[in-house]
């Protein structure tokens, strides 16, 4: 485990709740979230998802059960429950059911740390806000959480209650445009004042030399574009499941407000590292890290290296691995902010700001424009493809990384078809030994990355693989890695040693979860046949 991951996972996270104390009463149809009181403990996750907990599954792999039990659970959602029972009909193999059945609800279970109401300076409760943890790490990053909803998106309904997903989702997008316009350059934050938690010791960005300077709020400021595009993807979540067009107009959304903010930072970060009479520009943001790792810590006195102006693309000081970017024209991360910024810009023209929606709608035609000139290059076994990263001068980055947006993920944003001629290249590209951080071996299959570094695949490589392909033999192998490599914790890790299935990093890792859960659901909607086979 890389260092600070270890040292992170060491810090109990602390769950706190509004709501009724205790378990919740027998026979209770609703979602309650509860607390520990004095007579009862929940166990600490961290330590709790080590263990080989009863029953234990009765294939080859004897998984163990990870749930904690329901009074321990941050948020309980019926269709959650009925869902996970339903596929133990449709799923014939009990390892995988087991990995499903612990998978799917972990971020329900483990991560919705504090779910309440954000308090106007009268003292009144206003706004709904959820605050959600990556899990092993007490912070939440846009990106994850966006990620970790987008799980249940396939149950969500439109609803007013409290205990619904809906609720989830509305205190998610408030708590993120909050986060958003107190420092839009940041990608982890604290709990909000109102949930009374006690913050960690340890904040990355008091470390670190950041310019803006970020408020105390703020877990980790590294500028990610894709944590701002997480903010429209959760945005546009919402809005396609439930048509609630009023949650984003209500006097009480600062939704308008936090798209102005994106679309001003993002405008910003169009410019070049020079001015057409060859000064340097003065930088919308800088970081600095007293570090041994090169990916953790921007060249060039915090800028990054140099990047080319009138490309159309937005720069991007770190990838969604909170890795740096070698060249700063991040090209999954510009399809993602691209497609979701024109799907949102629907939303915008909703509630009535159709300047703000042309706005977004020219934005990402631009982008969209600047990714096909500067972002494609050709490669000499398998053409024409999309690069990982670009600067506009000719610098390219051909390789791929596991943490989404990828190369590989491209299709889920509905940035492109997945039978798009380019992205097919692209995709089989990614999933060769072409790619430097394709790792392979006798356990597990698939795209890595510089954050834990060669040797080690990201199961969700894998899922995402599933999710892309409609070649059932492919869906069958990646289905049998990812079932025999969590080294018989009944859980996805973020990486496994590519040879070694008990070499691992993260027991857990909410959002790769999620995403299997996630992708088995989807296994049933496209191919449901293969959950009836043996994966033994």
């Amino acid at each position: 485990m890389v260092p600070w991951l270890r040292w992170l996972a060491t810090i109990p996270v602390s769950w706190a709740f509004e709501g009724p104390h205790g378990v919740p009463p027998s026979g209770d149809s609703s979602s309650q979230t509860v607390i520990a009181d004095e007579e009862f403990s929940c166990p600490d996750y961290s330590t709790h998802s080590l263990g080989h907990n009863k029953p234990i599954s009765t294939g080859r792999y004897k998984l163990p059960y990870q749930r904690p039990i329901p009074a321990c659970r941050t948020f309980n959602v019926t269709d959650v429950e009925d869902t996970i029972l339903g596929m133990k009909e449709a799923i014939r193999d009990p390892d995988l059911f087991r990995l499903f059945e612990n998978c799917f609800p972990n971020t329900l279970d483990t991560a919705i740390t504090w779910k309440g109401k954000a308090k106007d300076k009268a003292g009144h409760k206003d706004e709904e806000l959820t605050f959600i943890t990556t899990g092993d790490i007490p912070a939440m990053w846009l990106r994850d959480s966006a990620n970790q909803l987008q799980s249940y998106l396939s149950l969500l309904r439109p609803s007013s209650a409290p205990s619904s997903l809906a609720s989830l989702f509305r205190g998610a997008i408030n708590l993120q445009s909050r986060y958003i316009l107190s420092a839009p350059h940041c990608n982890a934050f604290y709990a909000p004042s109102e949930a009374n938690l006690t913050a960690s010791s340890y904040s990355f960005s008091s470390h670190d030399a950041v310019s803006p300077s970020p408020p105390p709020s703020v877990f980790e400021c590294k500028y990610e574009l894709d944590s701002l595009a997480a903010f429209l993807q959760l945005s546009h979540d919402y809005h396609s499941a439930t048509s609630d067009t009023t949650f984003f107009s209500s006097s009480h959304s600062s939704w308008t407000t936090t798209i102005e903010t994106i679309l001003n930072t993002t405008t910003e970060l169009l410019a070049g590292t020079y001015t057409p009479d060859g000064t340097p520009s003065l930088p919308p943001y800088t970081f600095q890290r007293t570090t041994s790792s090169s990916y953790e810590t921007l060249p060039n006195t915090g800028i990054g290296s140099p990047v080319k102006v009138g490309t159309g693309m937005v720069r991007s000081a770190f990838r969604p691995s909170d890795d740096a970017c070698t060249y700063q024209l991040f090209i999954p991360g510009n399809m993602m902010f691209s497609s979701y910024l024109s799907l949102c810009a629907g939303i915008m023209e909703k509630v009535g700001r159709g300047d703000t929606a042309r706005r977004m709608r020219s934005m990402a035609e631009g982008i969209r424009q600047g990714v096909e000139r500067y972002g494609r290059t050709w490669h000499r076994r398998w053409g024409k493809i999309y690069a990982y990263e670009v600067d506009g001068f000719g610098g390219t980055a051909v390789m791929d990384d596991a943490n989404i947006p990828s190369l590989l993920s491209t299709p889920l944003s509905g940035y492109l078809d997945r039978n798009d001629p380019i992205y097919q290249n692209t995709r089989r590209f990614v999933l060769s030994q072409d790619n430097p951080y394709y790792m392979f071996g006798a356990v597990i299959n698939g795209t890595g990355g510089p954050h834990v570094g060669p040797g080690m695949a990201w199961p969700m490589s894998l899922i995402v693989r599933i999710l892309t392909s409609d070649d059932d033999a492919e869906i069958v192998s990646s289905l049998k890695q990812i079932l025999s490599s969590t080294n018989k914790l009944g859980l996805i890790h973020e990486s496994v040693n590519s040879h070694d299935a008990s070499i691992w990093t993260r027991q857990w890792f909410s959002w790769a979860n999620g995403l299997f859960g996630q992708m088995i659901l989807d296994l049933r909607e496209r191919k449901p046949y293969l959950l009836t086979l043996s994966y033994q």
